[in-house]
């Protein structure tokens, strides 16, 4: 399998529109947004030089398959956020989610050159709640009710992994190692 994340561009904005209003997609996430292209290209115009995030397309043996990115890049505090979604279900599997994790791990401590990485997830996806653990992710705590959606409040698990924890972990980590532009 060949992967790559793919830097965002206005010709991926029509599959990521699409990819975000699935209702497996964001089930999880503190949004359902109803997007059209003109919004979607009004939030590139503003993301695509902002240096507190970058976005990127997976692409699986050169197919769109999902999307991963980072935000609230913080510099100063050398610290930020991610969360990711595959979207094409035929390429989803447990090593894939761990190996774009540990690929992320490595982009954001060895390029960014950042200490923290921190994840949110709802508290009932237990499974992505597992994977980070299993990727070396440690839980700091529970946002309660923190995410009002549909008329219903969701509490937040939060982690991270530190810089220094994935150094001691990626020594004993083998994995496949993904492009990121």
């Amino acid at each position: 399998m060949n992967v790559r994340m793919e830097l965002l561009r206005e010709n991926h904005l029509q599959q990521v529109m699409e990819w975000r209003m699935r209702p497996d997609i964001t089930r999880f996430m503190n949004t359902d947004p109803e997007l059209n292209i003109d919004i979607q290209k009004k939030w590139f115009e503003r993301i695509k030089n902002d240096s507190t995030q970058r976005h990127w397309v997976i692409c699986v043996d050169d197919v769109p398959s999902g999307s991963i990115n980072l935000v609230n890049i913080d510099y100063i505090n050398k610290r930020c956020n991610w969360g990711y979604y595959i979207a094409n279900q035929s390429v989803r599997s447990l090593k894939l989610a761990m190996y774009l994790e540990w690929n992320l791990y490595d982009y954001v401590f060895q390029t960014l050159k950042l200490n923290k990485l921190c994840n949110e997830t709802f508290v009932l996806n237990n499974q992505v709640i597992q994977l980070h653990d299993l990727c070396g992710s440690k839980k700091e705590g529970i946002l309660r009710q923190h995410v009002f959606k549909n008329g219903t409040y969701y509490d937040i698990s939060v982690g991270s992994i530190l810089s220094s924890e994935w150094e001691t972990l990626r020594s004993k980590t083998k994995f496949e190692h993904f492009l990121f532009e």
